[in-house]
């Protein structure tokens, strides 16, 4: 079947993908900017619609991945999240210098479209100039389909996806923080916590490994916490919790150096005291199943009958020395330019916590515990076993393979 959009033939997405090779996913990518660390180029080509690139409030943008050799293609799929460019060029290339144009249109609709591509190219780009909303564009997959050399060779039913992950519903809730707090009972902000079910003021690394988890899978006896939410004075728990470990942000062979997440690695994302959105770009609210909603890591008003979404990532590069730091957060760095900068030249598997709340409508009666929306901040203590630990890294996030919670393809 087919269709006609703005004078451009586009099959329906089934067809092109089905007789043809996903040439694209785990490939190296980049692009113009970004929102943020947690928008990074590489969630565009992870498989996964939980993540994405999103780029600055701005036109032009450009988005490219290299395919690694020369292939057929047959056609690229543009997997746009709610902020998508109205106009825009998809381009082909053999070398990253010289370019052809294979689609330019002003009547971008956004959504998912598949693009009919006939080239033979190592590298494909997307240039867009004009953006259909405030913000900036963001793609939650960049699909290139065809056959070559790039065709990826992994066992069957394996997805080229460097990622385990644990899901820890919600614990307990007290007003404690082991890490910014520690052995000061009643200190801290209120706080939910996840995983260990023993975590107080008073914990220490081998508390957690003797204790309790009811994460999935429970070898996993790390804490997670967050600040409590609120809607008026009733304290809202979130119905999953999700914490994902990924191999992603850095150049391949950047991730096949990867080191385990040292045993008890004490770690916060995101900013507490942020007096406003600029101050917290690492956090993010959004909305179950209603696309990208709000321009900034504020709460969003969520339409009936969806979920409050929160998303955080955690920096992955380790200075090598320090399981902790004064301010719980200069040992660890993001990575720029994808790669881990001198001073932080550690690799290791990036967090991303993902929580959704059951709340929707108008976020005026929602507060943190620390504060607005844009406080949202993360806490993080390590107590996977070593040697589990060490098994994830090296059976799924050094071959960039998609492993279940029990750390398996």
């Amino acid at each position: 079947m087919a269709v006609v959009l703005g004078g451009f033939l586009a099959v329906t997405a089934r067809g092109a993908e089905a007789a043809d090779a996903l040439l694209s996913q785990g490939r190296p990518a980049t692009a113009s900017s970004t929102e943020g660390p947690a928008f990074p180029a590489s969630a565009a080509v992870d498989g996964s619609r939980g993540t994405r690139w999103s780029s600055a409030f701005a036109d032009p943008q450009w988005f490219q991945v290299d395919l690694g050799a020369s292939a057929a293609l047959s056609s690229v799929v543009l997997d746009w999240e709610a902020a998508y460019a109205r106009s825009y060029q998809l381009k082909t290339s053999p070398d990253g210098t010289t370019w052809t144009t294979v689609r330019s249109t002003t009547a971008g609709a956004g959504g998912r479209e598949t693009i009919p591509v006939t080239a033979t190219a190592r590298y494909v780009r997307l240039e867009t100039t004009a953006r259909a909303t405030p913000y900036g564009v963001s793609l939650l997959e960049f699909q290139v389909y065809g056959a070559g050399a790039t065709t990826p060779t992994l066992p069957p039913n394996v997805v080229r996806v460097a990622e385990f992950l644990a899901d820890c519903p919600f614990s307990h809730r007290l007003p404690d923080d082991p890490i910014v707090f520690p052995k000061m009972p009643g200190a801290s902000h209120m706080h939910s916590f996840f995983g260990s079910t023993v975590t107080n003021a008073m914990s220490e690394v081998q508390d957690l490994l003797n204790a309790n988890s009811n994460c999935n899978p429970s070898i996993d006896k790390s804490s997670y916490w967050v600040p409590t939410l609120y809607d008026g004075d009733r304290p809202v728990e979130p119905v999953t919790g999700i914490f994902y470990y990924l191999g992603e942000g850095v150049r391949d062979d950047l991730i096949a150096q990867a080191q385990p997440l040292p045993l008890g690695l004490r770690i916060v994302a995101g900013n507490a005291r942020a007096a406003g959105p600029a101050d917290n770009t690492i956090s993010r609210w959004s909305c179950l199943h209603a696309g990208h909603v709000g321009s900034s890591p504020d709460f969003v008003n969520c339409p009936a009958g969806t979920m409050l979404e929160s998303y955080l990532d955690f920096p992955q590069c380790w200075n090598g020395r320090d399981l902790d730091s004064p301010d719980h957060k200069s040992h660890m760095a993001y990575p720029v330019n994808a790669a881990c900068p001198p001073s932080h030249p550690v690799v290791v598997p990036k967090l991303r916590q993902v929580l959704r709340y059951p709340v929707s409508g108008d976020p005026a009666r929602l507060r943190l515990a620390s504060g607005p929306g844009y406080t949202m901040h993360g806490d993080f203590f390590n107590a996977w076993p070593v040697e589990e630990m060490e098994r994830r890294v090296r059976d799924c996030i050094r071959p960039i393979i998609k492993c279940g919670v029990d750390g398996r393809p």
